[in-house]
């Protein structure tokens, strides 16, 4: 139905008119196609920051100083400023309205890393209910040949130090801090870490352990658990149990015959990585894997074969699997990817191969396991996407980030991509690439719903990374008649770039509530380009 493009009358509309049950959301967003970020300031005189996101309730922009030691954290307000004409709009911004402060509001700045440590510039995650927010500095080098001692994996990466630091953002008081020593975790886009409500995910790639971390209201990082060597609480402690007495055994044994004294203490001395124990996570993958194969087959030769060619063919490349990355479905299960050593640290794993499994974390127990290219996976992945978007259940703006699962029109997107696919297979594997998602890597503004606008998303979109830069404004058109070109987003100065051979990077920070947004320009050796579109 036709919707006037005038506020009053949409107001009027609202009065008089009861929405559907349910709906009455859907309608109020339906308002922001009538506020839009229509009016930039280009090439702002602000700061020289790294400007990170805004946090999800909108109450604070996070910023990094340029040698990445000190966090600044500002906080957004709305343009004001007097004019003396009956028509303001008519008349240009006075001069002071066009600086960054007359935007933001700086909170305070604080120094995060220490001397021999940097900001790790990708990585923040957000707990709203108490106003939290939780960074990472670390050591710069990263040794790539360090030696797999302590049940380290070989040929992954060792930092020397890393370090998350957890923040009151009201304020800037560290609250608490939890440290890792010569391990590896991928902070790039929050890859390796997870939060969901008051819990945390730390994945050690090195160590391959999955630490799950509670924070808790007085703003402290308890360890609930440690998922990887061992799955229980008291797993270590029956195994060592057992080796006491194994070693007492073998003791009583050695009294007895005096004469293989010498040959017994010369086996116990060398440690023979054959005979080592597989970790608990890789044990319960490799009994799911047999169990299902196991009772694929009824007729025992035909379950032998089956279990030859399918199970101790590929016993190896099982064992030699680690976890990549992990992330919540619910408090009590897990999905996580893995896959070889060579892509878990790769910047690009698409082309290697990898397996997803959900597991229990309350009965450590394989749930169910696939590899990236299964059509059973991306079935589910298409209907059900949002189950994959784990997020608060307090949350409730965060459940309007659009998918191909709650939006007709990014299925019709994800359905003419995938007619248009030479090869099916190559396509499931390239979808479930994304899984498991990154925690709190989309933009909940209403600006990227897809109900409301349609937009190039090759040049925009929620997903939080950097773009090729275009001189070319970004357009934002109404999905509804009159399918009117609403406002555009153009980064860098207003005439364009002097040297348009130059290799541009654009990045966009969408408030989550407010007609406002931040697009930053980096052109190699130059100054960042920073224009603010808001609604005037």
């Amino acid at each position: 139905m036709y919707r006037s493009s005038n506020i009053v009358a949409r107001i009027f509309n609202r009065q008089i008119c009861t929405p559907p049950p349910g709906t009455s959301v859907h309608h109020a967003r339906c308002f922001y196609e009538n506020l839009v970020p229509s009016y930039t300031i280009y090439e702002v005189e602000c700061p020289d920051h790294l400007f990170r996101k805004f946090t999800d309730d909108g109450q604070y922009l996070i910023s990094f100083s340029r040698n990445y030691q000190e966090l600044i954290v500002y906080r957004p307000r709305w343009l004001s400023f007097s004019c003396k004409d009956e028509d303001c709009d008519k008349h240009d911004l006075p001069s002071r309205a066009k600086r960054f402060d007359s935007f933001f509001t700086q909170l305070y700045c604080v120094p995060l890393a220490s001397c021999n440590e940097l900001i790790c510039k990708d990585f923040f995650l957000y707990l709203e209910s108490q106003q939290f927010g939780l960074f990472a500095t670390s050591t710069p080098a990263q040794v790539s040949d360090a030696p797999a001692a302590g049940g380290a994996v070989h040929g992954v990466p060792s930092i020397e130090k890393i370090t998350f630091h957890l923040l009151r953002l009201e304020d800037g008081e560290i609250l608490d801090k939890k440290v890792f020593c010569n391990d590896f975790v991928n902070l790039t886009h929050n890859t390796g870490v997870f939060l969901y409500d008051d819990l945390l995910a730390i994945v050690s790639l090195r160590y391959q352990t999955i630490h799950v971390l509670q924070i808790r209201d007085a703003g402290n990082l308890v360890d609930v658990r440690a998922i990887g060597e061992f799955c229980r609480e008291d797993d270590q402690l029956f195994l060592n149990s057992n080796a006491q007495g194994m070693a007492f055994s073998d003791k009583i044994k050695q009294l007895q015959f005096p004469g293989n004294h010498i040959e017994n203490h010369m086996h116990q001395g060398q440690s023979n990585p054959e005979n080592s124990f597989l970790s608990g996570i890789k044990q319960r993958l490799l009994s799911f894997i047999f169990q299902g194969l196991w009772n694929e087959e009824r007729d025992e030769t035909l379950r032998i074969q089956g279990l030859r060619k399918k199970f101790y063919f590929h016993f190896q490349d099982y064992v030699d699997l680690i976890i990549w990355k992990v992330q919540f479905l619910d408090r009590h299960h897990l999905l996580i990817k893995f896959g070889s050593v060579d892509g878990g640290v790769s910047r690009n794993a698409d082309h290697h191969p990898a397996f997803v499994a959900v597991y229990n974390m309350d009965t450590t127990e394989i749930v169910s396991f696939y590899q990236n290219s299964a059509d059973e996976l991306y079935l589910l992945f298409e209907q059900f996407c949002d189950h994959f978007h784990a997020t608060s259940r307090n949350l409730t703006y965060m459940n309007f980030i659009s998918s191909h699962s709650n939006n007709i029109h990014a299925r019709e997107q994800l359905r003419s991509i995938k007619d248009k696919a030479s090869n099916p297979s190559q396509f499931v594997k390239k979808m479930l690439a994304s899984l498991p998602f990154s925690c709190q890597s989309q933009s909940p503004s209403p600006y990227f719903d897809q109900s409301l606008f349609r937009f190039d998303d090759k040049l925009i979109s929620a997903t939080d990374r950097h773009r090729q830069s275009t001189d070319h404004p970004i357009k934002f058109i109404l999905r509804r008649r009159p399918y009117s070109l609403k406002f555009k987003i153009k980064p860098g100065p207003e005439a364009g770039s002097m040297d348009g051979r130059a290799k541009k990077i654009s990045s966009f920070l969408f408030h989550p509530i407010l007609p406002l947004a931040l697009s930053v320009q980096q052109t190699m050796f130059l100054q960042p380009s920073v224009n603010i579109h808001f609604r005037r």
